[in-house]
């Protein structure tokens, strides 16, 4: 196998480890009754730094489709609350 090959292989297995974060964080966001606010805003914290473990070099991506995301999420499940920003 060539070293193009690898490097293609090692990034479809990142992004798949990506999808498989991002899923089981919204899933749980969504679905854990016992989770409080600060505890989501904890979780969504985790999750973005292990992205940013994966792909150092993707803030703004993260900025730009995740964080929006995760933000939609928590205003939906908490919407008296004030969440600001999850950062």
């Amino acid at each position: 196998m060539s070293d193009l090959q690898e490097a293609i292989l090692e990034e479809q297995k990142k992004i798949r480890r990506l999808r498989f974060l991002v899923d089981l964080t919204s899933s749980i966001l969504y679905q854990d009754s016992n989770l409080t606010l600060s505890q989501a805003i904890q979780l969504v914290r985790n999750t973005e730094m292990a992205i940013l473990r994966m792909f150092p070099d993707k803030q703004a991506t993260y900025d730009l489709i995740l964080k929006p995301r995760f933000e939609r999420i928590l205003n939906e499940r908490w919407p008296l609350e004030p969440t600001g920003s999850v950062n």
